[in-house]
């Protein structure tokens, strides 16, 4: 739970600027209301599956209008904070309620709006073995979860009142903090309202000019990472993981960065689970005495947003001696801040396909 609550307190702090900027700020709301359907992605959630969930989108927006040079490279983009309440209409999920560090990018003359929010969520019926057991979707109160939100939109239309429609995808997983943790998905239609707070002083947009030429020579970077998780099996207890990371970067321009590198993992929860598997199922050859260490390769690309970035990365466990755990191809997406000039910190969830295994917190020194 702690661990949840810290990774959202981290990201609303990735979307702040600093202190010393005196450039003013302009600012919105919006508000929606939703209505859709639970996604099966997994037959395991089937009987969760009853009615069609309804809740509410309330958002508060940070308008850019390019005073900021990286606010006109991605065309002027909003970022801000939002809340939801779900209601998912069946009895063993119950209702949510979640609070999100959101950004959203526009696109057709700012008459469509793209948006992608990831935050922390509360979920009044979780798995309990006497009271929920027909709940598997959700195995903690406490829940990351990340929407998507694509909406065509007409701001200020009379007196700074706007109008917006479109649809959202709603996710929440525990991110094997807990188990059980089938997740849901919900997609849904939205119909809502905005307001500009500054209508009536709205600057200009500056112009984006010509594009400017930016590129860096390969740095190497060594980070650690940490957290706590489960084996997936229900019951388990949360037990910590470390990983080394190794890798270099090639900044190709302001905004991309690849990356490429390897790095080793230890993991106390696969640890326990060799030793659960031995000992339940001892038919199926586990004997104890696997290792529990993993090597991985990867490759990866960093999406830069003044002083935050988007960290996509996918990799392949090359040393991977008991294989009954999780899927060998794996994949990483968080937010990263730069501290200095060299140090950064960063909140990521590393999976295996739609299966997470861990929400990773790292420390990083870039050379």
């Amino acid at each position: 739970m702690k661990k949840i609550a810290s990774f959202f307190f981290l990201l609303l702090g990735f979307l702040g600027y600093a202190q010393e900027e005196k450039i003013p700020n302009y600012y919105s709301l919006d508000a929606s209301y939703f209505y859709g359907s639970i996604i099966e992605h997994n037959p395991d959630i089937s009987h969760l599956i009853t009615e069609h969930p309804v809740g509410v989108i309330l958002s508060w927006n940070h308008k850019t209008y390019g005073l900021r040079k990286w606010e006109r490279r991605y065309n002027y983009p909003d970022f801000g904070y939002s809340l939801i309440y779900q209601d998912l209409k069946n009895e063993y999920l119950g209702e949510n309620v979640s609070a999100y560090a959101h950004m959203s990018f526009y696109a057709l003359k700012r008459l469509f709006m793209f948006r992608i929010g990831q935050g922390v969520a509360y979920a009044k019926s979780p798995y309990d073995a006497d009271r929920n057991y027909r709940n598997n979707a959700y195995g903690t109160h406490f829940l990351s979860t990340t929407y998507l939100m694509g909406n065509f939109r007409k701001e200020n239309i009379i007196e700074g009142l706007g109008i917006q429609a479109g649809i959202s995808l709603i996710h929440y997983s525990n991110a094997d903090l807990g188990s059980p943790n089938h997740s849901t998905n919900t997609f849904t239609f939205n119909l809502g309202l905005n307001y500009l707070l500054e209508h009536e002083n709205i600057p200009d947009y500056i112009e984006r000019g010509p594009k400017e030429k930016y590129t860096e020579p390969v740095h190497y970077n060594f980070a650690i990472r940490s957290g706590v998780n489960t084996t997936g099996v229900v019951g388990s207890p949360q037990l910590p993981f470390l990983t080394f990371s190794a890798y270099a970067d090639k900044v190709l321009n302001h905004k991309s960065t690849l990356q490429a590198g390897a790095e080793i993992f230890f993991s106390r929860s696969l640890e326990e689970f060799i030793q659960y598997k031995a000992i339940a199922f001892p038919q199926e050859g586990t004997t104890g005495d696997e290792d529990a260490k993993r090597v991985g390769v990867f490759v990866g690309h960093k999406l830069t947003f003044n002083k935050i970035s988007l960290i996509t990365q996918l990799g392949y466990y090359a040393y991977y001696p008991y294989t009954d755990y999780v899927d060998q191809v794996y994949n990483r997406i968080g937010l990263e801040r730069r501290i200095t000039d060299n140090w950064w910190a960063s909140a990521t969830v590393r999976s295996h396909g739609a299966n997470a295994e861990a929400v990773e917190f790292s420390i990083g020194y870039r050379l």
